[in-house]
């Protein structure tokens, strides 16, 4: 199995545990990574929970639980992190949300999962291999503006509409059931290659993030953390895209704002309290972490902290 190297870890692990009696929860179990350093941070009071849609990631986490009873597993999205904090979180408040985005190395690098345009694989791109559509499932049936919008609005493809055509015209004479079919085609059609980019890469990323409902989540999660935090919890997530980042930054933006009402309208801000306030400047790996370990380049870290 392809090791994952947690991107900004002790970062991550340093701003999300204030309190080492609190609980915790993982969002992005992964391979443990975080988890493992956030369990050595807490006090034998402290919990944490971990969330997981990829079985490898569950059966990781089972481990986990055998030997640190502080410790519970989730199988399922973190969308449904209120759940799981009411079966698992013991009746403690929530001292500290992490989310870790997007995929692990583990995902990308094991070509039967689906994910990557460079290694030929079956053509499945789902997190959760449990449930849901795969991606040749949905490439079969989707109609040409689906693929399109899908390409553009999750992958920010520009060339979104060529792209759609090109594979719809090739359905009609095969079917696609590998990923290096798929990226072949995206290839051969796309007329604008971006240095140093795969051709492919927006179109892929895009389809993964549309079968995986990852945006969609993200939104509810970001929600269901301000009422599942405890006053001075902290929120900390990990980007790795422009279309994440900027949810999370809008996220914290209009929480730290507080609603906002016409000036001649007489409202005492203290009936509307802020909610969070971000801290510090969003983080970056840094030069010798990307040396290491290329993937973290594009990694954004945001920190947030509940007042209310």
């Amino acid at each position: 199995m392809t090791e994952h190297i947690t991107v900004l870890l002790n970062e991550a692990v340093d701003a999300l545990v204030q309190n080492p009696d609190g609980l915790y929860v993982d969002c992005t179990f992964g391979r443990g990574g975080h988890s493992r350093l956030i369990l050595e941070r807490l006090s034998e009071k402290g919990r944490l929970i971990g969330i997981d849609k990829d079985p490898r990631a569950i059966e990781t986490g089972k481990d986990f639980e055998q030997l640190d009873s502080r410790f519970s597993i989730c199988h399922g999205s973190f969308a449904e992190l209120k759940t799981w904090i009411a079966q698992k979180g013991e009746g403690k408040t929530v001292a500290g949300i992490l989310m870790d985005l997007g995929v692990s190395s583990p995902q990308l690098d094991e070509a039967e999962r689906g994910f990557s345009f460079m290694r030929d694989g079956p053509l499945d791109m789902r997190m959760n291999t449990d449930a849901g559509m795969t991606a040749a499932e949905w490439i079969a049936v989707a109609r040409e503006e689906e693929i399109a919008d899908v390409f553009y609005q999750f992958g920010e493809e520009r060339c979104s509409r060529r792209l759609a055509k090109a594979i719809v015209d090739r359905r009609i004479v095969e079917p696609f059931e590998r990923t290096l079919d798929l990226a072949q085609v995206i290839k051969d059609a796309h007329p604008k290659w971006e240095k140093n980019k795969h051709p492919a890469t927006r179109a892929f990323q895009g389809m993964r993030i549309f079968l995986n409902n990852e945006l969609g989540d993200l939104t509810e999660t970001l929600q269901y953390s301000m009422d599942s935090l405890d006053k001075d919890g902290r929120l900390v997530v990990i980007s790795f895209h422009s279309l994440e980042d900027r949810m999370v930054k809008r996220f914290i933006r209009d929480k730290e704002k507080g609603p906002q009402f016409p000036p001649d309208i007489p409202i005492m801000e203290t009936d509307y309290p802020k909610e969070l306030k971000h801290i510090g400047k969003a983080v970056k790996a840094s030069k010798e972490e990307v040396e290491v370990n290329v993937r973290s380049r594009s990694a954004i870290m945001r920190i947030a902290e509940k007042l209310v």
